[in-house]
């Protein structure tokens, strides 16, 4: 009986009896004992694995690899033409690094089941990363109205989701060219970027866990396994340059024109949120997940003064990397409110300085009319 074992692509391995010295290489056609300084050079050189990269099913054929995974979505969402072959197929799943070639068969990693996989739950270490929609009933999670779980890829089933969301959320009405027409009433774009956002940055070593929508009367609460980077603040994820752990599934959602290059994702979600006159979007870290609240439309009179001086900060951060500067009059027309509610507006103003959300542009500027105001950061 031959048992064949491939060379490990990120780390030298030995004999499990022995030590790391006792780890072996091929050279010559022949398999020998490493010496010391091969070891230290293999050590050098050695990685740890992403996750998209490792394997995700077991050793498969040509037409079951094309039975698993719709290439078709993915060339369609590259605005490409599907090639006549499979076997130019198979090349091209192996660039996008959907599979793996081994001897015999292919193994369809981990990025290409989630990217594109017709059914998840056809892959035993991800069929818990499908994302899960819940609605309820009223404002907590007492009473669950429907709940829709997810089955395909990412990538492929991401427009099927919006859409399905479009058709569940609630609507308002609207005077359109003298017609009446129903409106959502959250921004698509901003759901588009904070569930994209949401499904990119998870952390995929959290077992048991997935990208979720919850809807509420009064809001959606979208979340994901995993906290920031370390190098990430709540009050800095606007307008900053993205960073993934999940490199490879970012740089394909970026190909896939699914979500926004450079950060600029959640500046057009604000921007959208703003014009539907909606509370701030509310960041959260939680014990072992990352949330992210997008509200229903609340009046100046409705919003806390939390909110009212959040909404302030991220107006001012949309403002600076816009025009350079938030003014009172921008952030009353951001409130929906007329010139007659300045002094209220400016009290919001007032607030978040104190509270160190925001500062004054220019420090020699004495009138607090013309007055523009920037992150505290800036």
């Amino acid at each position: 009986m031959l048992v064949y074992v491939s060379e490990s692509a990120v780390k030298p391995v030995h004999l499990a009896s022995g030590t790391l010295e006792d780890a072996y290489i091929r050279s010559g056609g022949t398999t020998r004992k490493a010496s010391r300084q091969e070891i230290g050079g293999l050590m050098l050189n050695s990685q740890s694995p992403h996750f998209e990269e490792l394997h995700a099913s077991m050793l498969k054929s040509i037409p079951e690899i094309l039975d698993a995974l719709d290439f078709r979505t993915i060339y369609k969402l590259l605005e490409k033409p599907i090639p006549q072959s499979s076997e130019e197929v198979v090349i091209w799943m192996q660039d996008e690094k959907m599979i793996k070639p081994m001897n015999l068969g292919y193994y369809i990693t981990n990025f290409g089941a989630l990217a594109a996989a017709y059914r998840l739950q056809d892959f035993d270490s991800l069929n818990r990363k499908v994302i899960r929609v819940i609605k309820y009933k009223g404002l907590n999670k007492k009473e669950t109205e429907r709940e829709f779980p997810g089955t395909k890829g990412y990538a492929i089933g991401f427009e099927g989701l919006l859409g399905f969301l479009d058709a569940v959320l609630p609507k308002s009405e609207i005077i359109k060219n003298a017609l009446r027409e129903d409106a959502t009433v959250y921004p698509k774009i901003a759901l588009r970027e904070v569930i994209a956002n949401a499904i990119i940055h998870q952390d995929f070593t959290i077992r048991g866990a997935g990208p979720m929508i919850e809807i509420f009367d009064d809001r959606i609460e979208i979340s994901n396994p995993g906290k920031l980077l370390p190098t990430k603040k709540i009050d800095r994820l606007i307008g900053t340059t993205p960073e993934s752990r999940n490199e490879i599934l970012a740089s394909a959602f970026r190909r896939y024109k699914i979500c926004e290059e450079r950060g600029s994702g959640l500046e057009k979600a604000v921007l959208a949120i703003e014009l539907y006159g909606l509370p701030p979007l509310k960041f959260e870290e939680l014990e072992n997940s990352f949330r992210v609240t997008i509200y229903s439309p609340k009046t100046f009179a409705e919003m806390t003064p939390k909110e009212r001086i959040e909404a302030c900060y991220q107006h001012s951060v949309i403002k600076y990397f816009s025009s350079g500067g938030m003014t009172n009059t921008s952030l009353r027309e951001r409130f929906k409110m007329n010139e007659k509610q300045r002094p209220q507006v400016s009290l919001v103003i007032k607030d978040a300085i104190e509270q160190g959300k925001i500062k004054v542009k220019d420090i020699h500027n004495i009138s607090t009319k013309f007055a523009e105001y920037i992150p505290y950061w800036a």
